[in-house]
């Protein structure tokens, strides 16, 4: 494992996944329930941006470097950024904190974390950075084994992040499956999957395996920094958010718009889309048997007075000649009126809503 994470630390990915990070736990604090927060792959949990990682490549430069001068920001920046100013307390930008440090400072006494990271030098160093705080674990394992090895928690409410380094080609299936892992266990987990944004054909196929995975509801965000036509760039980077608390959705729909202008490098997007869209409640009534004389009432799931829709969309199911007009005795040797075997059942298609942002010149 030859990935460190301070050659990146405060680049445009790390804005995108710590600022909704940050609203994640804002908008579950709302509930005096603890939570606990697991990360798989957590790093050393704070950054040096003056050191020599983060120098030769400079790319905090072009993420928090670009928002930390701006004296107006929207609400749910100014809070993200407000934990970085907590670190940098005589106004000079030089800490960034990881998601290990922004989740401690983020979440409340009755919450706990438990941060997991495999790479041995940096497993000793976020032991150090977070040994003052007896909330915090450290485990020195292997990140995909998290949700098996920790879940479920005696909290009722869990937060994990997916974040790994991708440099193994299985990266992405492996995220799904570990998501997959979590939710079998706990199934309200707020599960969040970091993802480089490159490869279009390969993004594909894991937005399909994650539509798939089974979660109550899972959202899309992402964030380009560079048009999508080089495989070999991070043009953006996205998160999937299995379960994310009602707020959130609103909230990115305005900021992300705002974040695309800030940090767009040659050309800036943004988009936002259900992969997975929550399940409405279907009303249901105790079967009932007809008096004498009586007809039996409607079916609970139609509507009195509107058209039954068909499983493709909007358009009216059309009525069988057999069950058009009132009610008939078929002559003999005539088949009562029973729809073709062609006819389809009434329903309504899931469609996912998505929006997307035009492309700006940075």
């Amino acid at each position: 494992m030859n990935y460190r994470h301070a050659f990146h630390a405060g680049n445009h990915a790390d804005v995108l996944k710590h600022l909704v990070l940050a609203r994640i736990f804002a908008l579950l604090a709302r509930k005096d329930a603890p939570l606990a927060y697991l990360d798989s792959h957590a790093g050393v949990g704070l950054y040096d941006l003056t050191g020599e990682q983060a120098t030769r490549t400079g790319e905090w430069e072009q993420g928090i470097g670009r928002l930390w001068p701006l004296a107006e920001v929207p609400p749910p920046v100014a809070d993200y950024l407000a934990f970085v100013r907590g670190l940098n307390p005589d106004g000079r930008l030089r800490f960034y904190p990881g998601s290990p440090e922004l989740a401690r400072r983020a979440t409340r006494p009755q919450d706990r974390l438990h941060l997991n990271e495999k790479h041995p030098d940096d497993g000793r160093l976020l032991k150090a950075n977070m040994a003052d705080d007896d909330r915090v674990a450290v485990h020195l394992g292997e990140g995909w084994h998290v949700p098996r090895a920790l879940m479920p928690t005696a909290e009722k409410r869990v937060v994990l992040l997916i974040d790994p380094p991708f440099e193994q080609a299985d990266e992405l299936s492996r995220c799904v499956d570990a998501l997959k892992e979590a939710l079998g266990r706990m199934r309200q987990t707020v599960g969040v999957i970091w993802y480089p944004i490159k490869a279009i054909r390969q993004l594909r196929r894991f937005h399909q395996a994650l539509a798939g995975c089974g979660a109550p509801k899972l959202l899309q965000v992402e964030l380009y920094v560079h048009p999508t036509d080089d495989p070999d760039r991070l043009n953006g980077s996205g998160l999937a958010i299995a379960n994310p608390p009602w707020g959130l959705e609103d909230e990115l729909r305005t900021v992300l718009p705002w974040l695309a202008t800030q940090l767009a490098q040659s050309a800036g997007g943004w988009e936002l889309n259900w992969l997975i869209e929550e399940q409405p409640a279907v009303e249901t009534q105790p079967a009932t048997v007809p008096k004498a004389g009586e007809r039996s009432a409607a079916p609970a799931s139609s509507r009195p007075g509107q058209p039954a829709r068909t499983a493709r969309g909007d358009k009216p199911a059309p009525a069988s000649k057999a069950s058009a007009g009132p009610d008939r005795v078929p002559k003999a040797g005539q088949r009562s009126g029973t729809p073709s075997a062609g006819s389809k059942r009434n329903g309504r298609a899931n469609k996912p809503g998505a929006s997307r942002g035009k492309p700006t010149r940075g």
